[in-house]
């Protein structure tokens, strides 16, 4: 029962990370959008030092068959493209309805799927063992932070109440919690260790396809583009200072 606490307790502690919205409402737009990228930069980096130097080592040791592990983490892969998919193609339908209220329920709805999974993550990391999962944990949370921001302001140019956005916003984020809690009981009658692979696998596809392209298809000077990239590669080593800290 005390996995299941910390699992609980982190889940708990992740959800919260949906009111960092609050900051917004004393923040200059232009320097919040400053901000944002770098910190997309840096959980870029977190989300693939976490699937690569943490996630996916560890589904090798625990499990038993190499292919079986990297067929999950193709298989964690591949659902987040078919929901993404899926949502974009709703989101295309949606935006050009003169109604912008619709979006702002539709970022909710595909906040609460990425939060369910991300309870599958962070609960099949703590059953390996505390370590393991707190480094989920920390990746994780560099991911939702500027992931959270953007929902928030979303939700403002769809029209909601302040509110309104931070409340709905947290709701959808507490979806973590049933996520984790299922996670604990399955694996009380299975092997959970796969979704450590899935995991991996939703790690690298919002990595690579969400949050990679939102750097490169801005228009930023050199200077900048490198600061980028530096903070990018600090997203990695902190991940990896963390696995040698808790190692």
């Amino acid at each position: 029962m005390e996995t299941l606490f910390f699992i609980i307790l982190a889940s708990i502690a992740m959800s919260l990370i949906a009111w960092i919205g609050l900051i917004t409402l004393s923040i200059k737009e232009e320097l919040l959008k400053d901000i944002l990228i770098f910190l997309v930069a840096f959980s870029a980096g977190a989300l693939l030092g976490g699937a690569f130097l943490h996630l996916i080592p560890e589904s090798i040791l625990k499990g038993e068959n190499t292919i079986i592990i990297f067929i999950w983490l193709l298989i964690g892969f591949a659902i987040f493209f078919l929901m993404e998919q899926f949502l974009q193609w709703q989101h295309t339908h949606k935006v050009a309805s003169e109604y912008k209220e619709p979006v702002g329920y539709l970022i909710l709805v595909a906040d609460a799927i990425h939060n369910f999974i991300g309870g599958l993550a962070i609960a099949s990391s703590f059953m390996v063992n505390f370590e393991v999962g707190i480094i989920t944990w920390i990746a994780c949370a560099a991911h939702e932070i500027p992931q959270e921001l953007g929902d928030f302001g979303i939700l403002l140019n769809s029209g909601w109440k302040k509110y309104n956005a931070l409340i709905f916003n947290f709701i959808s984020a507490l979806t973590i919690i049933p996520g984790g809690i299922l996670t604990f009981f399955l694996s009380t009658k299975i092997d959970t260790t796969f979704l450590l692979a899935f995991a991996a696998g939703n790690f690298i596809y919002i990595a690579c396809s969400d949050l990679i392209p939102e750097i490169k298809h801005r228009k930023f000077d050199f200077l900048h583009r490198l600061g980028h990239f530096l903070i990018f590669i600090l997203g990695i080593l902190f991940i990896l200072w963390v696995r040698i800290i808790f190692g």
